[in-house]
């Protein structure tokens, strides 16, 4: 009888310990995905998590690995991502819980690099995420993994006129004869945009914007450069900057409307304003591409300070004027070619167009949200048409415009 008794007291024992731990799991919060995003000069890898981490991150050598614990985490449905998905920084992600008290994300590196990490707060249909930005620490040197020896990456290839090694924008030389245009496919990354029944908004304009990139090569002395090549985010300021260290003379930014109404429809042409948006549509449209940072994953909390110089900079030249000038020429196309959502050029306070020595323009191409529009931006005979469009509304600028008259080109 003796025996029973202490059996069934270690049975409850057993069963109880097994409920509190099935409780402390239940109970944990939960890392629900891992994606990757490969820029140019970084990868990019995102976790997504229930609730904000405490985490811990440190190396270890022999072979090289980057790890992160995440204490209170179990896993969810996320699996292990190999060398061919993971960037050409990495050999593979590893995801594993090496006991029940933590999570666990290893990095495997096939060379030296160095890791920038970002939390952000939930934001639109985002939990918390944790952010690991990966750099080589020699960016002129990018190991490969056996797996993706037989690929050729954006960081290997030979420097480009307007691009370094690195994929990179960098500064057009003195004397270019070459009239350079920066078009700006919106969103990317982290950030898709705006979304129709099928289409996503950053894989369109980006589709977009190489078609206009060919055109403009394709003019005797002009050359187009882009802000993303891919999909992989970039922030609102850096899209200027890097448009600026390419010499970029005019700034073009192509996006695809979204409403909550399915009825919208028509294309727009938005020039900066300083004062206020031209109307209640503007207002909401400038407000929520100017969020695309956040969805993106760019902490405020870091941006620069120099808005107020910028905006004094931009009331002092004629640039804000020439934009209007551009906007006008560009929209007076687009209106040959389909209906547009306003009668005139627009104006609001988007970020992405506050370069104080560029005229710069965004282009809402079509109403993503609308069927019949959608399934116009998903031809490609129609994308041509836009290009084209932009690429002829551009070229009347140039030849009307005094604002380069006596800029060495």
């Amino acid at each position: 009888m003796t025996k029973q008794i202490q059996f069934k007291k270690r049975l409850i024992a057993l069963m109880s310990a097994g409920l509190i731990l099935l409780s402390q799991l239940a109970d944990a919060a939960r890392l629900n995905e891992i994606r990757v995003w490969n820029a140019p000069d970084h990868t990019r890898i995102v976790l997504d998590l229930d609730q904000l981490p405490k985490f811990r991150d440190f190396r270890v050598a022999n072979p090289s690995r980057y790890v992160v614990d995440l204490p209170g985490f179990t896993l969810g449905a996320v699996k292990s991502i190999g060398a061919d998905k993971s960037g050409p920084y990495l050999n593979g992600i590893r995801v594993g819980m090496p006991d029940n008290k933590k999570a666990r994300l290893v990095l495997d590196l096939n060379q030296e690099v160095k890791v920038k990490t970002l939390l952000l707060a939930p934001v639109q249909n985002f939990k918390h995420r944790l952010v690991l930005d990966v750099y080589p620490k020699n960016p002129r040197t990018v190991a490969k993994s056996p797996a993706k020896q037989a690929s050729k990456t954006t960081q290997t290839a030979k420097a480009t006129p307007g691009k370094s090694a690195s994929g990179k924008a960098i500064p057009a030389k003195t004397g270019s004869k070459l009239f350079i245009v920066a078009i700006d496919a919106g969103h990317g990354g982290e950030d898709a945009g705006a979304r129709g029944r099928r289409t996503r908004e950053k894989d369109v304009v980006l589709q977009i914007a190489k078609r206009l990139q060919k055109k403009i090569n394709a003019q005797k002395g002009m050359k187009a450069v882009l802000t993303r090549k891919g999909d992989y985010f970039v922030s609102l300021r850096d899209r200027t900057q890097n448009a600026r260290n390419a010499g970029a003379k005019l700034f073009i930014s192509i996006h695809a409307d979204g409403f909550k109404k399915n009825s919208a429809r028509g294309s727009s042409v938005y020039a900066l304003s300083l004062r206020g948006a031209t109307s209640e549509t503007a207002r909401w449209l400038a407000n929520k591409e100017n969020a695309a940072d956040l969805a993106g994953g760019v902490n405020i909390s870091t941006r620069d300070n120099d808005l107020a110089r910028t905006l004094l900079d931009l009331s002092m030249t004629g640039t804000q004027n020439e934009s209007i000038v551009f906007a006008k020429s560009v929209f007076n196309e687009l209106k040959k070619i389909g209906k547009t959502h306003s009668n005139s050029v627009e104006k609001a306070g988007f970020v992405v167009l506050k370069s104080p020595d560029i005229p710069s323009i965004l282009v809402e191409t079509a109403f993503i949200t609308n069927p019949k529009e959608e399934k116009l931006l998903r031809s490609a005979a129609y994308q041509e048409k836009l290009a084209n469009a932009i690429l002829i509304g551009a070229r009347k600028y140039m030849k009307n415009s005094t604002y380069y008259a006596g800029q060495k080109n």
